[in-house]
């Protein structure tokens, strides 16, 4: 079974044609969503994560600790570190000013031992 063409046909032509035919069939063009989405949309929502992390973490802080435990995790200090990136990242979606600010320091560190009782506002050594 044999294909006769005109000899007039371009054969480059032809071939060029489906050159492209197969580029287009064969590699579809697939959207990434993590391409597609803007910086302020994946900062909202990295707003939004951090906001329910906050409202699973403010229960916690009302809760009496366990007096049995030798160490506590510090709900309140990883509280205060939300917020300071929360801020970080409202700031930073609209800026208030033109120059650029030193960011404040996480204190990390969410440990307690039972001994102490006071909320440490600096970083442990």
């Amino acid at each position: 079974m044999s294909i006769s063409l005109p000899p007039s046909v371009d054969w480059r032509y032809v071939l060029g044609v489906v050159a492209v035919l197969c580029l287009v069939l064969g590699f579809p063009i697939q959207a990434h969503a993590d391409d597609a989405t803007p910086e302020q949309d994946r900062l909202a929502a990295a707003l939004r994560q951090l906001d329910a992390i906050d409202r699973l973490v403010a229960p916690e802080i009302a809760n009496p600790r366990d007096a049995r435990s030798r160490y506590h995790f510090d709900y309140a200090r990883l509280s205060a570190d939300l917020e300071r990136v929360r801020a970080g990242i409202r700031d930073y979606l609209s800026p208030s000013r033109a120059q650029p600010r030193d960011p404040a320091v996480l204190l990390g560190d969410y440990r307690q031992s039972s001994a102490s009782s006071v909320i440490a506002t600096e970083p442990a050594p």
